[in-house]
């Protein structure tokens, strides 16, 4: 079992940076890839950012690549999404994820969630 609880979200201008952290507890964070995905009013959820367990290995979907950067931490339990160049598309809230299948397996098989956070870009 693995809970994940994320912070950080919140009101931030076009251009503006912030940093996600996603807390997890559970024995087997360590041993899980871990992931964003974030959801827009009236749209699907979509994959964001995954990490392996090692953190050697990110995946990163093309609409934030270069702006985004996914790390973890796996003393503190904690996995960050730092991101900059914030763009009004970005507002969503987004969602911590994780996986026992591996980083690249994130997009299609989630085993848990996090409650979500709000980041809202304004422009």
């Amino acid at each position: 079992q693995v809970q994940l609880v994320e912070s950080g979200g919140g009101l931030v201008q076009a251009g503006g940076s912030l940093r996600l952290s996603c807390a997890a507890s559970g024995r087997t964070f360590s041993s899980a890839a871990m992931g964003w995905f974030r959801q827009a009013p009236g749209k699907e959820r979509e994959f964001v950012a995954a990490i392996s367990w090692s953190g050697g290995t990110t995946y990163y979907a093309d609409s934030v690549k270069g702006r985004f950067s996914i790390s973890r931490d796996n003393a503190k339990n904690t996995v960050y999404l730092q991101m900059s160049s914030l763009k009004p598309e970005d507002t969503a809230v987004y969602y911590c994820a994780a996986t026992s299948r591996g980083a690249a397996g994130l997009k299609s098989r989630v085993d848990y969630w996090g409650q979500g956070t709000q980041v809202t870009v304004s422009s």
